[in-house]
C-alpha cells in the first residue's frame, strides 16, 4: 500500500474514533439520566424529609435542566475534569487514581501469561491438526470457555482456599498493596485468564491452519525453507491479525469489565468503584468511569485495527 493510502486509512479510522467518542459521551449521559433512584434521596437517609431532599437537590444542582447539566459536564470533560462525587465530594479523577492500580496489576499479569500461552497453544494445535494433541487442546479450551467467570471463581475458591487452604479466598485486608501479597492474586488471575486464553488459542489455531495451507507457504517449502522458519516467520504473522484484535478486546475487558472478578475476590479496582457508585446513585462517578472506559475501548480498538491492517496483506489491498 502507498503511503498516501495508509494515511487515508489512518485518517478515516481517527475520524471514526472521534465520532464514536462523541457518541459514547452522549449515550453515557442519557443512560445515567435514565438510572432509577436519586442521589438526593440516598443522601437524605433512611427516612428522608421532602424539604431536605429538595435542599440537597438544589445544592448539588440536580434541579437544573438536563441539557444545562450536560453542557457543563461536557465542557469539563474537554478540560480533563470528570466531575466531583455527590456522596464524598472527592474528584472523580481521584477515584480513578486510587482504583486504577489494582485493575492495571491484574490486567498486566493476565496479559503476561495470556500472550505466550494463547499463541503457544494455538500454534501447537495447528501443528498437530486432527491428531490427539489438537483434539485435547480444542476440547479443553471449549469446555473452559463455557464456564462463567463467577462459577469458575467460586469453584477455585472452594478447592484451593477453603478445602486445601493453599491460597487466600479474597484480597480483604490487603488494600491496594496487592503486589506485596502475590498469593492473593493467583486465583483472580486464573479466572481472568481462563476464557481469553481459550478464545485466543482457537483464533491462532484457525489462522495458522489457513496460513500453513496457503500457496506462499507451499512455495517456501518447495524452495527448501525449513518448516520451523515457515511456521514462525511466515505463517504466524498472518495468523496474528485476528488475534491482535482479540487481544485488544481482552485488554478492554481487563481494564473496563472485570467487575465480577473484582467483586468476587473483593479487589478495590475500577469495577468495584463503579459498582459502589451505582449503588449510591453517585452519578458523576458513574459518568466519569464510563467515559474513561468508553474512550479506552475506542483507543484500543483503533490501535488493533491499525496493527491488523498492517499485518494482513489482504486488508491492505482491499483498503
Amino acid at each position: 500500500m502507498t503511503s498516501s493510502g495508509l494515511r487515508s486509512f489512518v485518517a478515516r479510522r481517527l475520524l471514526l474514533g472521534a465520532a464514536q467518542t462523541v457518541a459514547v459521551v452522549l449515550l453515557i449521559f442519557g443512560l445515567t439520566e435514565a438510572l432509577p433512584g436519586d442521589a438526593a434521596v440516598a443522601l437524605a437517609g433512611d427516612q428522608p424529609d421532602p424539604a431536605r431532599i429538595k435542599a440537597i437537590r438544589e445544592s448539588l444542582n440536580l434541579d437544573r435542566p438536563a441539557h444545562e447539566r450536560f453542557a457543563d459536564w461536557a465542557a469539563g470533560l474537554l478540560h480533563g475534569d470528570l466531575g466531583t462525587s455527590l456522596t464524598s465530594g472527592r474528584p472523580v479523577t481521584q477515584y480513578l487514581t486510587d482504583a486504577f492500580g489494582p485493575t492495571l496489576l491484574l490486567a498486566t499479569l493476565t496479559l503476561t501469561l495470556l500472550i505466550p500461552t494463547g499463541f503457544g497453544l494455538g500454534v501447537l494445535a495447528a501443528r498437530h491438526e486432527g491428531r490427539p494433541a489438537d483434539r485435547l487442546i480444542s476440547s479443553v479450551t471449549l469446555a473452559v470457555y463455557a464456564v462463567p467467570e463467577f462459577a469458575l471463581g467460586v469453584l477455585l475458591v472452594t478447592v484451593f482456599a477453603l478445602k486445601l487452604a493453599w491460597l487466600p479466598p479474597t484480597a480483604v485486608g490487603y488494600g491496594t498493596d496487592l503486589l506485596g501479597h502475590p498469593a492473593a492474586l493467583v486465583l483472580p488471575v486464573l479466572v481472568l485468564l481462563s476464557r481469553p486464553v481459550c478464545s485466543l488459542s482457537r483464533l491462532v489455531r484457525a489462522g495458522m491452519i489457513d496460513a500453513l495451507a496457503a500457496p506462499y507457504t507451499a512455495h517456501a517449502r518447495r524452495h527448501g525453507v525449513p518448516e520451523r522458519r515457515i511456521r514462525w516467520l511466515h505463517a504466524l504473522p498472518n495468523a496474528a491479525a485476528p488475534a491482535v484484535q482479540q487481544l485488544a478486546r481482552t485488554v478492554d475487558w481487563l481494564l473496563c469489565g472485570v467487575i465480577v472478578v473484582e467483586a468476587l475476590f473483593v479487589i478495590p479496582g475500577l469495577g468495584t468503584v463503579l459498582l459502589n457508585a451505582v449503588a449510591e446513585r453517585d452519578v458523576p462517578v458513574v459518568q466519569g468511569l464510563a467515559v474513561v472506559f468508553g474512550v479506552l475501548t475506542v483507543v484500543l480498538n483503533l490501535g488493533a485495527d491499525l496493527i491488523a491492517h498492517r499485518l494482513t496483506p489482504r486488508a491492505e489491498v482491499a483498503a
